[in-house]
């Protein structure tokens, strides 16, 4: 037994070490000055037949790229107060709609809740390619093309939040919800002050997955905006040319950092939400 969860260790880690390759080597080229960049990667970008080289570590390194990014760079910052612009209503939107939505379908035994859940499911699964269409037409029928609503409210209305917090709701026992309405409680109160409290795991499971999510959208934002003024982050680095590699490596420490430091924070939530999302129905 012991071999075999010895080699199971070492499997893991080896995939562990892989997924992380890419960090490991876009931090260090963060501090790279560009002649270093061009000697490294200088046969590919310009168009050469010479190998690339991958640096570990900066021979000399700079906090050049950095200063470009942060203080000669005003997109950058335009383009990421548009990105918590758009994220930030979308997340309230989903909490403050998604949550009575799942506490209905956790809790309530109507006709129809099955056939109106699969709808959900459906809706959940289906890629953005599929309902880019009718969401442009509704946008540019309701005027919104080209402006940030037109971001944040196809995501409130999003069926995933639905289906992570209903399964933490449905999980409440009902003997607490029982208690609760011989004490009195009426439906909204027991959902305010039992549900609420009890589902909360599930509820910042959401909030921390559909962060990651619309941080790094990219499809929604290129097919709904068009001014470039109101872009958000997740389309700067598509932008850099090929002569400003160290900001677009030092732009993508700096793009993932809220999403890093999200989801340390949460972690625990979003292991239960993975957890709950396993659950039958």
């Amino acid at each position: 037994m012991d071999k075999k969860k010895t080699v199971r260790t070492a499997v893991l880690t080896i995939f562990c070490l892989l997924f992380w390759v890419p960090v490991l080597v876009m931090f260090p080229n963060s501090f790279m000055g560009a002649e270093e960049l061009k000697a490294s990667y200088g046969g590919v970008l310009g168009g050469g037949t010479e190998a690339v080289r991958l640096e570990l570590l900066p021979v000399y390194p700079t906090l050049k790229p950095y200063v470009e990014l942060l203080l000669d760079s005003p997109d950058f910052f335009v383009m990421f107060w548009n990105s918590v612009k758009q994220v930030v209503p979308i997340l309230i939107g989903q909490v403050l709609i998604g949550m009575p939505a799942a506490w209905a379908f956790g809790r309530y035994r109507f006709r129809g809740r099955r056939i109106l859940f699969l709808l959900y499911m459906i809706l959940m699964i289906m890629p953005f390619q599929v309902t880019m269409v009718s969401s442009y037409l509704v946008l540019s029928e309701l005027s919104l093309m080209d402006t940030h609503p037109a971001i944040i409210l196809p995501g409130i209305f999003s069926a995933f939040p639905v289906f992570i917090m209903q399964k933490f709701f449905r999980s409440i026992p009902d003997a607490l919800v029982e208690a609760a309405m011989v004490d009195g409680a009426g439906q909204f109160r027991i959902f305010l002050h039992v549900g609420v409290p009890l589902g909360l795991p599930g509820i910042m499971a959401s909030v921390l997955l559909n962060f990651l999510e619309y941080w790094n959208a990219i499809e929604a934002p290129m097919t709904f905006l068009k001014t470039k003024s109101k872009l958000p982050l997740s389309l700067y680095l598509p932008q850099i040319t090929t002569d400003q590699m160290g900001s677009s490596f030092a732009a993508s420490i700096v793009m993932m950092l809220p999403a890093v430091l999200i989801f340390l924070w949460g972690q625990e939530y979003l292991e239960q939400g993975i957890v709950a999302s396993g659950l039958k129905e």
